[in-house]
């Protein structure tokens, strides 16, 4: 028997016990080592689960790393015992996203696995832990590049969650020096210190666009000053943030939404007019996995304030509630733990 974390109903989250699975030839089952709690599961729990089917369930997790316990006869370039990660997006079954497997789990069947495209091997030296990084800090990576930024530029991230917190790790590491972090969390504010972000502020506490002047530079457009700033990411999904962008970008600069809202915003597309300032958005990680994955080992020592709490298993829902307050960043959930 093994243990799964199920979405039965609207806030109805459950570690259920099931059997495990039987794979196939195209297959493998991965003992987890550990697997992070991201916002889409905190998501899908609010809506009582994803693709799911009247009286049925949704297991979720998807940031998961763990080590290959069997290989189907048919699976090429995988071996049992060897270190991986999954790539959720590129799972045949949706692995955490309305298939019918979910990561938080001690076995879990990647049905037709695909070295180098659904697994990922990762060095014998990489924590598990960090390793499960690989896929937000993916996500992360996508929305840097598509804000199209180079050293140099001045950059705005909102949100200092695990994704917002880890374009700032990104950019950094691109050498622009010049991030400002927003947040309403202390905590999570002091992460974006430690990672070295120019400020890191609470715009509850601040006039921003004032506080961009003496940061970014100020410049003009037409009648109007605005900040310096090259562009904004918004990983926080706050409703007032597209207005408050519009109302003092600079000339060409961009925004890019990671966040995901779930209802319409009002913009004022006449206040767009004259800045000639783009707007996109970014979802997921379409090529960067495995870059992202290849720079890990270089840069693990630099993660720790990417994660704030490690659970067992067994205290998952604990975990989950841990993971939906403002003062963590990511939950990390540690299972098989050798």
């Amino acid at each position: 028997m093994r243990h799964v974390l199920n979405i039965h109903e609207v806030d109805d989250v459950r570690l259920d016990e099931t059997d495990i699975p039987t794979p196939g030839s195209k297959d493998v089952m991965i003992d987890v080592k550990a697997c992070g709690i991201c916002g889409s599961d905190l998501s899908y729990i609010k809506v009582g689960g994803i693709m799911r089917q009247p009286g049925g369930v949704t297991p979720i997790g998807h940031e998961a790393a763990g080590q290959i316990s069997f290989v189907g006869d048919e699976v090429e370039g995988l071996s049992v015992g060897q270190r991986v990660v999954i790539n959720p997006m590129q799972t045949a079954s949706f692995i955490g996203s309305g298939g019918p497997e979910g990561a938080f789990t001690e076995q879990l069947l990647v049905a037709g696995a695909q070295v180098g495209d659904s697994i990922l091997p990762i060095p014998d030296d990489l924590p598990y832990d960090i390793a499960a990084l690989t896929e937000p800090l993916a996500v992360a990576m996508h929305g840097v590049n598509r804000a199209d930024v180079k050293p140099g530029d001045k950059v705005v991230v909102f949100g200092c969650g695990p994704i917002g917190l880890g374009m700032v790790f990104w950019l950094l590491e691109r050498g622009i020096k010049d991030v400002v972090a927003l947040d309403l969390s202390e905590e999570r504010l002091e992460r974006a210190r430690s990672l070295g972000a120019q400020a890191a502020l609470n715009p509850a506490e601040i006039d921003l666009k004032e506080t961009l002047y003496e940061l970014h530079g100020r410049t003009r457009i037409l009648n109007r000053e605005a900040v310096g700033t090259d562009a904004f990411i918004d990983a926080a999904g706050a409703p007032n943030i597209l207005m408050q962008v519009i109302g003092m970008a600079k000339f060409q600069s961009k925004l890019v939404v990671t966040a995901a809202y779930m209802k319409p915003v009002e913009i004022h597309l006449g206040a767009m007019l004259t800045t000639e300032m783009s707007i996109t958005t970014a979802m997921g990680y379409p090529t960067e996995m495995p870059e992202v994955l290849a720079a890990l080992p270089a840069l693990k020592d630099k993660l720790g304030p990417m994660i704030s709490h490690h659970y067992p298993l067994d205290q998952v829902i604990d975990a989950l509630k841990t993971a939906a307050s403002p003062s963590s960043a990511k939950v990390m959930i540690d299972i098989n733990k050798e």
